[in-house]
């Protein structure tokens, strides 16, 4: 494994010195682990999971909802199809996914630097996605806004262990719902150079990100050595559980594999409500539409680049809300993880997940007990790493800066240990002998700035410097800190004729329907 090497600077205002630290200037393109995966199932077990998965696929079958092109693409693949259910041989879900599908692929960013690597050893940490309200300490609980939009993609630019962009990271409700897509995309494109992801809520909406990243990307677009286009967007193709795709994501998927951009096939599954509430049972369930959807993308357009998703809650089976930070969901995520890699294809699952209302305690725990999986597990697209509260209802400013913060220890214990010369540190201890400190020492003085992760917002003074600091707890200095950074963000240039042309789409597209609250 190589670690990443790109590195970028952001503008020089950004790294002015607050009272809780400096903007962070370096920014890390993805994560490269050099630590193994956390394993729960040997290769029986994993064996089963696959056969009951097949079992699914044969006797069970996946529906494909309203969409009479995707049935007749089954069945020229060999297909059962009755009706809008699809019967799939066994194996053949398989055969279509290991014979074309790549096992890592590039996805690219408007800033080269921040192009991020989807797959094999990497993790690509992205923002919270869905949330149709937002929560700062401030202001409370309200309806996601475009300006909010605008503030969280701002904060994902700045937020070095954050190596993506995300998508519809809040509803901006103060748009009309049919060309809102049109605005968040641009606010990606214009206020961020990272990677991000395009809409997927009607076809025609996956169009307009296809088009609005063919301007943005310019000559770019194409690679000369396939003539192909290159993987400029990556969209969330979630499956209807149980064993369902509708018309709406099918034809997002279409649009999107027929331009060789990737399509995450995630099936979201509350686990009682939406699967068996076994954790075996809800893998082979996952399993089998994953791969049902990842296979239709190949036939679609072999090679076109997939990530196999999962998302699987627990629920209390005593008011049916969604629970998060449980120990099924992680089983899920280590035995979905295991079962990517023998596929050979990218993960997407995990984040920093939580139910809780408020960036408290609960947040805290629940979101460290989905993190913690997600790293282990070798996650490699881990969508909701920042900002998610309520079930994913919400989306918090204090939450966010606490996230990225955490993604950021993530992205260090990834690293491993380091056994070069200077890790194993002999000079100085040579140097320094029994009885006295090291922190005079040269190795010491060489290393101290980089030595350990230094978080921007915990506080580890003495009780006295903390009174006489205000007593502040983390949420109310994450509350400082995005306010920091929102205060020194400096846009990234973007060319003024790529810009005017992104403009002129949209403007165009807007005046050529209504707008609409579907």
């Amino acid at each position: 494994m190589t670690a990443p090497t790109a590195r970028r600077r952001t503008r020089a205002s950004s790294a002015r010195r607050s009272g809780l630290g400096a903007v962070q200037a370096e920014v890390l393109p993805y994560a490269t682990r050099r630590i193994p995966y956390f394993e729960v199932l040997d290769e029986e077990g994993l064996a089963l999971i696959e056969h009951n998965a097949d079992t699914i696929h044969e006797e069970v079958g996946i529906d494909f909802r309203g969409d009479a092109e995707a049935l007749q693409l089954w069945r020229d693949a060999g297909a059962d199809v009755q009706g809008e259910r699809v019967r799939m041989p066994r194996g053949l879900c398989l055969r279509l996914i290991q014979d074309s599908a790549p096992r890592q692929f590039t996805q690219q960013a408007r800033n080269p630097a921040r192009n991020v690597e989807i797959g094999g050893a990497h993790t690509v940490h992205v923002p919270a996605y869905g949330c149709p309200f937002v929560y700062d300490i401030d202001k409370g609980r309200r309806y996601g806004t475009l300006e909010d939009f605008q503030n969280f993609v701002k904060l994902a630019y700045l937020s070095p262990s954050l190596h993506h962009s995300g998508g519809t990271i809040c509803e901006p409700v103060d748009l009309p719902v049919n060309k809102r897509h049109l605005d968040m995309l641009y606010t990606h494109m214009k206020y961020s150079d990272k990677a991000f992801m395009g809409s997927v809520t009607h076809p025609d909406r996956a169009r307009d990100t296809v088009e609005m990243a063919r301007i943005l990307f310019g000559e770019r677009w194409i690679d000369p050595e396939t003539d192909k286009p290159r993987t400029c967007v990556i969209s969330l193709i979630n499956a209807n559980s149980p064993m369902t795709f509708d018309d709406t994501m099918l034809g997002a998927a279409k649009v999107y594999a027929r331009a060789n951009q990737a399509c995450i096939i995630t099936p979201f599954i509350l686990a009682g409500a939406m699967s068996p509430v076994t954790v075996a049972g809800t893998a082979a369930q996952t399993l089998a539409e994953a791969m049902a959807g990842m296979a239709f993308v190949q036939l679609v357009n072999p090679g076109a680049p997939v990530v196999m998703g999962s998302f699987a809650s627990s629920m209390s089976m005593q008011s049916g809300a969604p629970t998060f930070g449980t120990p099924e969901p992680a089983l899920v995520l280590y035995v979905m993880a295991q079962l990517a890699r023998r596929l050979g294809v990218p993960f997407r699952s995990g984040g920093s997940l939580t139910a809780s209302k408020l960036p408290d305690a609960q947040a805290a725990s629940e979101s460290a007990n989905t993190l913690l999986p997600t790293t282990l597990g070798g996650v490699n697209f881990a969508l909701h790493s920042a900002g998610w509260l309520e079930g994913g209802l919400a989306m918090g400013y204090e939450k966010f800066v606490m996230d990225a913060d955490q993604a950021g220890m993530m992205q260090t214990l990834l690293k491993g240990v380091d056994l070069s010369e200077n890790g194993q540190a002999m000079d100085a201890i040579r140097e320094v002998g029994p009885g006295k400190h090291f922190l005079g020492c040269a190795h010491t003085q060489a290393n101290f700035k980089e030595a350990f992760y230094r978080s921007p917002i915990t506080d580890n003074n003495s009780f006295e410097q903390w009174n006489a600091d205000g007593r502040l707890d983390m949420a109310q200095r994450a509350n400082a800190r995005w306010k920091t950074l929102l205060a020194e963000y400096e846009a990234p240039p973007l060319d003024p004729a790529v810009d005017e042309a992104l403009q002129a789409y949209m403007a165009t597209r807007k005046a050529a329907f209504p707008d609409s609250n579907v």
